[in-house]
């Protein structure tokens, strides 16, 4: 096993020229359920350490499993949703290996008969073009407890002067997604690992199966990687990076492998298959253990819990069920609201989608829905490091806030100006818009005669700019604006002011 932290690596344009990449991404999804796979104890996440656990998930002797019904249903939900065969009859399996987080030295997982198998999830570049995962598998088991190294200075094993275990995850249920091997993709490989493993998240809360967090470890996956050169027909000797936990981390390791792997060819060195630890500060991987293969787990059927035979009938029920694809709906709403690619992709990226929807059935456009969901509210929520909605739900704002702050601007009491003023003092906690613009005394001056007065007294003050807007060069009237506004301490409609304007200096509103 390679001891070496710091790789030799071909630059990648030297990598994609010689070799052509083979790629197998392993997901594997904590289940939103509220009890484990096999026992009743908590799922909740954060619980202090050993809490969540009772003889079943600790593996103590004489007790049995039972298998949690909604954990199945989530399996085979999964399983349609990404086009897969949905199993008549499975079982589970012993998979047996030794490891401290593993109360039972065995988890209890599926092998030759897994749930789902045979299905595909169809992928969009960024250039618009799709590429087609052919999915391997899909199958139902257990996750480990969580062990904690402590004394070294990187969290690891290695320099650690002991370890602790916390058996809370341990038995929290698991769907393992597994793909065919992807062949093909060359240049676009680390692109491609990257965009399916983000289709596949949005799948997945799309269900309501479970809240994908990366970050917390509820969704995380393994990078299956080598590379055979030119012209070969049989594959490389395979690296699988463990545990990567963010959309840059995935593409940034199969980029990474793909370097590393290349450097021990092209060097007459062979690729140990092995497991390998990445460093989301370094960009890099390090060995792990030696993989191992399917017959060191000695897997054998599970004795203590019955075979998993759904019914047709309520296969089919669950797929009537299913909610409209990701993508699907994506496409469907940005027509419906008229977005441009850019400004749904902005929505997309800032997580707004849903509030967009929320706000547009309560009422609101959706263009005013973009515009309050993601100006000052998202500054200030990147400012705290969350996001949007993370943001809006710790202040208890609900899309009926924008509809009532639209509302006051359609209805002429707000203009543009005050309306964002009014968002501010809701966003500070001052109450709802009407409370905040009451509060504020904010109120659009409705007087023609007192806007008509400002018009006509700028207009006199400014005799060259007029002259211009009577010349056709319309873009001046910006500036008379403005004055009439601090004329009117800002409580006059810009869009009033405008048509006036023009109209006193003859040119068409």
């Amino acid at each position: 096993m390679s001891t070496s932290t710091t790789d030799a690596l071909m630059g990648y344009d030297e990598v994609i020229e010689r070799f052509d990449p083979v790629m197998g991404l392993e997901v594997h999804v904590e289940l939103g359920t509220a009890t484990k796979m096999f026992c009743g104890c908590a799922t909740t996440f954060g619980a202090e350490p050993n809490t969540q656990v009772c003889p079943v998930c600790l593996g103590l002797p004489g007790a049995l499993p039972v298998v949690n019904a909604v954990g199945v249903e989530s399996a085979i939900r999964i399983g349609l949703a990404l086009n897969c065969q949905i199993a008549e009859w499975c079982r589970f399996a012993r998979k047996n290996y030794f490891y401290p987080d593993m109360p039972k030295n065995f988890q209890t997982s599926q092998y030759d008969e897994p749930i789902a198998f045979n299905g595909f999830l169809d992928v969009e570049l960024s250039d618009g073009s799709t590429y087609r995962v052919e999915i391997e598998r899909a199958h139902m088991e257990e996750d480990t407890g969580k062990s904690l190294h402590v004394g070294g200075a990187t969290g690891r094993i290695h320099g650690a002067t002991h370890s602790l275990v916390d058996y809370n995850r341990a038995g929290i249920p698991l769907i393992e997604i597994v793909t065919k091997p992807m062949v093909g993709a060359g240049e676009r490989a680390p692109e491609i690992a990257r965009a399916y493993v983000a289709t596949l998240r949005d799948l997945l809360k799309g269900l309501g199966v479970s809240d994908v967090k990366m970050e917390q470890g509820s969704m995380r996956c393994d990078v299956n990687l080598s590379l055979m050169a030119k012209g070969a027909e049989a594959f490389g000797t395979r690296s699988e990076t463990k545990n990567v936990n963010s959309l840059r981390s995935v593409e940034r390791a199969v980029r990474y492998e793909m370097c590393r792997h290349g450097a021990l060819l092209a060097a007459g060195e062979k690729v140990v298959q092995e497991t390998r630890h990445w460093h989301e500060d370094t960009g890099m991987t390090t060995a792990g253990r030696e993989k191992s293969d399917a017959e060191d787990y000695r897997y054998f059927p599970e004795p203590d819990l019955v075979p998993v035979a759904p019914s047709r009938e309520w296969v089919e029920e669950l797929r009537a069920a299913l909610p409209e694809p990701p993508a699907q709906r994506r496409k469907r709403l940005q027509t419906a609201y008229g977005f441009s690619d850019l400004e749904m992709r902005d929505v997309l990226n800032a997580g707004l989608l849903d509030l967009i929807e929320e706000t547009v059935a309560a009422g609101g456009s959706p263009a005013a829905a973009r515009k309050w969901w993601s100006g000052e509210i998202a500054r200030r929520a990147s400012a705290q490091g969350q996001d949007v909605p993370t943001y809006a739900a710790g202040l208890g704002l609900s899309p009926a806030a924008v509809v009532e702050l639209e509302g006051m601007v359609t209805s002429g009491r707000l203009n543009d100006a005050m309306a964002r003023q009014a968002w501010e003092g809701v966003l500070d906690g001052e109450g709802t818009p009407t409370q905040v613009a009451d509060a504020r005394g904010l109120q659009l001056n409705q007087d023609t005669g007192a806007l008509e007065a400002a018009v006509d007294e700028v207009i006199a003050a400014n005799p060259d700019v007029a002259d211009k807007i009577r010349d056709g060069k319309v873009q001046a009237v910006g500036a008379l604006i403005g004055q009439v506004m601090k004329a009117m301490k800002g409580q006059g409609d810009a869009a009033a002011a405008r048509a006036l304007i023009l109209e006193r200096l003859g040119q068409p509103s």
